[in-house]
């Protein structure tokens, strides 16, 4: 494999790589950081990750908008609109499990006073 084929290979599948990066750095920030906002920054960036890889998926180079028009009925390679759809509505429930977290963390503040869940753990006990 030489030079101008691993440039290549990077430029063909950089969304794939970008997307693969962020689903991992989200899933260290959730598994190394106690502070409870750091947690759910890394759910966060997960799930922009997993959306990203979605819309990967349904991305085809050089293709058009899946729209039938009189002017456009000859045969050519259309983008998949479903994964579009699916990240859509992966975005929305995202928002809305990100203001349930935030709110449990709220909560959990003037509950315990601290947002370290190692602190929360002994508290709670």
């Amino acid at each position: 494999m030489g030079i101008s084929n691993a440039f290549d290979f990077l430029q063909n599948h950089v969304y794939y790589i970008g997307s693969f990066g962020l689903i991992f750095i989200g899933l260290f920030i959730m598994l190394v950081k106690h502070n409870l906002i750091k947690v759910i920054i890394g759910l966060s960036i997960l799930e922009t990750g997993v959306n990203l890889f979605l819309v990967s998926v349904g991305y085809i180079s050089k293709g058009t908008a899946p729209i039938f028009s009189k002017s456009a009925m000859e045969a050519a390679p259309m983008v998949d609109p479903v994964p579009q759809a699916l990240v859509l509505t992966a975005i929305v429930i995202g928002v809305a499990v990100l203001a349930l977290a935030l709110s449990l963390a709220i909560r959990l503040y003037h509950h315990y006073g601290v947002l370290d869940l190692r602190r929360i753990k002994e508290l709670r006990w």
